[in-house]
């Protein structure tokens, strides 16, 4: 007879299989190169029309910047800028204006001021009014962008490098974010691990899964298949926005296609742990469709995948801290190549099972604030309460 296994052993086992499926079977979504915008010539690249839509509330520290390196542009066609001004009161619009002034470029920036539709949150109501504004110049592509990006010159014709090559009808790119800070380092590398985790962009990019992913600072979209899928109109009270357009344009039949950034770059800090916690806890229950019950497996994961290798190695048991050794080293190698992105060192790798707790834990403040009628809070404004459910 074969002898029984421990129980001990037999749990230590379950996270060493999770994270071979995790390497080999996910679409390699930890190899980040894999998913680095294709090196393609910019030259051939027919003159295009570009409409870039610019939702900003309260962003006057940032937002000239981004303007400033939309103009700057090294592409061959029409490029205009429609600035929403969201109930602004820092002088966003006059930093946007004053930025493209200059540049000596003050026609190709048009400022949208916008009111808050009814039964869509601040985002999406500002989207929606900047590109109505913006189709009235019948452009060939829309670019989404954030108001805290700093555009690499080639950025644009990149994106229609790519969506042209490729026939894609909406193209995203994550753009680099800042990881300065303390907190930066030991959190935003494993934000966008995570993100990769949850959206493959092998995934995104096969019209025979469900999965679609898009990140909301840089997303360039066909007018035309934007309003096959429904427009802006179809995603007015998503919180989560970027993900749900590559949803609803998918679903139409349109194809994705999902990077990342190395050059275009994110201009905003997260200076604290506390900082990253509220950025987090804004959309994580949300992200869960509300449910206990996908709340209670998420963390349970989170243990049994992050955690459980570290405890398994604890006891001092040699059969468990194999197991758990095994397990928190398959974690750490899938981990690197994000790390080394981020030029950090590469023994940040190991610190992956207490930054997922971090996750863990501000997923579960994201649920006590949603029931709390402070759900989806930013900017001033609660977009994803319970109260408001």
């Amino acid at each position: 007879m074969k002898p029984d296994l421990p129980f001990a052993a037999v749990l230590c086992a379950i996270p060493v299989f999770i994270w071979f499926y995790l390497l080999f079977a996910r679409g390699w979504f930890w190899q980040v190169k894999r998913h680095l915008p294709p090196t393609a010539s910019l030259q051939s690249i027919p003159s295009r029309k570009v409409a870039v839509v610019i939702p900003a509330r309260n962003e006057a520290d940032v937002v000239a910047q981004t303007v400033s390196s939309l103009l700057a542009q090294d592409f061959n066609g029409v490029l205009r800028i429609f600035l929403v001004d969201d109930s602004s009161t820092d002088g966003t619009a006059d930093a946007a204006a004053a930025a493209a002034i200059g540049a000596g470029r003050s026609d190709q920036l048009t400022i949208v001021y916008s009111a808050l539709r009814e039964g869509w949150t601040g985002k999406m109501s500002a989207v929606a009014q900047g590109v109505e504004q913006a189709l009235s110049m019948n452009p060939d592509y829309l670019l989404l962008t954030d108001a805290d990006i700093y555009h690499d010159p080639r950025n644009v014709s990149q994106l229609i490098a790519i969506a042209d090559e490729g026939g894609y009808d909406l193209v995203s790119l994550m753009v680099k974010l800042e990881a300065r800070s303390l907190a930066e380092r030991a959190l935003i590398p494993a934000f966008v691990f995570f993100f990769l985790l949850l959206y493959p962009p092998a995934w995104t990019g096969n019209s025979r899964r469900k999965t679609a992913g898009a990140a909301g600072g840089c997303i360039l979209v066909r007018p035309e298949r934007l309003r096959i899928a429904g427009g802006i109109a179809a995603i007015r009270s998503e919180i989560i926005d970027d993900c749900a357009l590559a949803r609803i344009v998918k679903r139409s039949g349109g194809k994705l296609w999902l990077g990342l950034a190395e050059h275009t770059r994110s201009t905003r800090s997260y200076g604290s742990f506390k900082e990253i916690e509220r950025m987090i806890s804004r959309t994580a229950f949300n992200q869960l469709n509300h449910s206990v019950a996908l709340l209670a497996g998420t963390l349970l994961g989170l243990a049994i995948t992050y955690v459980l290798p570290v405890v398994c190695i604890l006891p001092g048991r040699l059969d468990c801290a194999a197991l758990g050794a095994v397990a928190w080293l398959l974690m750490a190698l899938s981990y690197v190549p994000m790390v080394r992105f981020y030029r950090l060192n590469p023994l940040w790798a190991l610190s992956l099972p207490a930054v997922a707790m971090f996750y863990g834990a501000a997923t579960a403040h994201s649920a006590i604030k949603f029931w709390r009628g402070r759900g989806g809070e930013w900017k001033g404004r609660v977009q994803d309460g319970a109260a408001n459910s």
